[in-house]
């Protein structure tokens, strides 16, 4: 082999391995590089940033109308009873305990009563003189259709008849009223429930003196299984709210969960010194996590079909005085991209336009990725 041979084999060899570098640079896969342009971030394979970057999902749903107001659970009083003795009295039986659950016309408490005695004995009077001057009538109004009596005694009669039938009913109606369905004459006066529902007060004790002008009331008994919330909503948001609207509740107990309510009435009266307007919600209870007395966080939430994508406070970030996410495009490419926010509340945003629902948006990172940016251009622009 002759060296001018020789020579144009080394030439092939130096060109070759100059050309092969070349071709795996240009054939590298992108994400082994880490890059970025004006509107777009790509973390390379390599990057440990990619650990710090976390998305979800977007979707659209009811966004809130207002910040979020303080309320109170309390009890739903169409299915609450306060129930107190309407005889004086000692009490004598066993008496429901609290927690009991109680059904409409169980017995609560038994009470001895001198009270009930006596209405007891007057009805009874009256039923027997009712009984006599029923016989005297009788009696008389035949000796008068003979003509034996004279009429002024068969009308002295009837009057004493119409009188003790009287007296007869307002004795039955005073038992009644004392809710006594026991006739005999034994003192013993059984307090009922009126409803079925948790006995969740009871301010009796064996022994205990009771009377119907008590300020508190024996039990409560209520259904728990349905309860109100109670808000006061300031007079500038009143018009954004309607009968049937929905509401979430959050109470520190149950941190990170939403109890879902609806607004069933709205007054009609604005506070003149606070300029409020107390609302009441509907809150349903199965699983009996909410107590009265609790407070609750309420936000406020558009009609059904009124939905918009809400997003995480963190996700958006202010530039040049506009707001700015960044969108998981796919394969660690993240696209900036501008957006237009709404309500801004504590922890979460409203956005109004720029983002569609089945986006990735970043939660996460966005910031980091933001600087990763940056940083990319200024070196671009050092370099030329």
């Amino acid at each position: 082999m002759d060296s001018g041979f020789r020579y144009l084999i080394c030439l092939a060899v130096g060109l070759l391995s100059l050309f092969l570098p070349a071709c795996r640079s240009s054939h590298e896969p992108p994400e082994s590089r880490q890059t970025s342009t004006n509107d777009e971030v790509i973390l390379g394979g390599d990057s440990p940033k990619r650990a710090y970057i976390k998305d979800k999902i977007l979707e659209s749903v009811q966004r809130p109308l207002m910040e979020p107001v303080t309320g109170k659970i309390v009890y739903d009083e169409s299915n609450t009873a306060r129930i107190s003795s309407p005889v004086s009295g000692r009490v004598t039986g066993a008496i429901a305990a609290l927690g009991d659950q109680i059904h409409s016309g169980d017995t609560l408490v038994e009470i001895d009563s001198p009270e009930l005695g006596q209405a007891q004995s007057a009805y009874r009077d009256a039923v027997a003189d009712l009984k006599l001057a029923k016989l005297n009538y009788e009696r008389t109004k035949e000796l008068f259709d003979n003509d034996i009596a004279p009429r002024k005694e068969w009308e002295l009669m009837e009057d004493k008849l119409i009188h003790a039938r009287s007296e007869a009913e307002r004795a039955r109606l005073k038992l009644a009223n004392l809710g006594a369905n026991n006739l005999r004459l034994d003192n013993r006066f059984v307090l009922h429930s009126p409803i079925s529902g948790i006995v969740t007060e009871r301010n009796i004790n064996p022994g205990m003196e009771v009377r119907p002008d008590l300020p508190t009331p024996l039990f409560v008994i209520s259904d728990l299984d349905q309860l109100w919330a109670q808000m006061d909503i300031f007079e500038k948001d009143i018009g954004l709210i309607h009968v049937g609207t929905t509401v979430l509740l959050e109470v520190p107990a149950y941190p990170g969960e939403e109890f879902k309510a609806t607004v069933g009435y709205i007054s009609k009266v604005v506070d003149e010194t606070t300029r409020t307007v107390k609302v009441r919600c509907i809150v349903p209870n199965l699983e009996r996590k909410l107590l009265p007395a609790m407070f609750a966080r309420v936000t406020v939430l558009s009609n059904i079909d009124d939905l918009s994508i809400i997003v995480p406070l963190d996700a958006l970030f202010v530039e040049d005085e506009s707001d700015w996410v960044y969108v998981n495009a796919g394969d660690y490419h993240y696209q900036l991209r501008r957006v237009k926010v709404g309500l801004r509340l504590k922890d979460r945003a409203v956005i109004l336009s720029g983002l569609e629902p089945g986006e990735r948006l970043v939660v996460n990172g966005a910031l980091m990725l933001r600087a990763e940016q940056k940083t990319e251009r200024q070196a671009r622009e050092g370099k030329q």
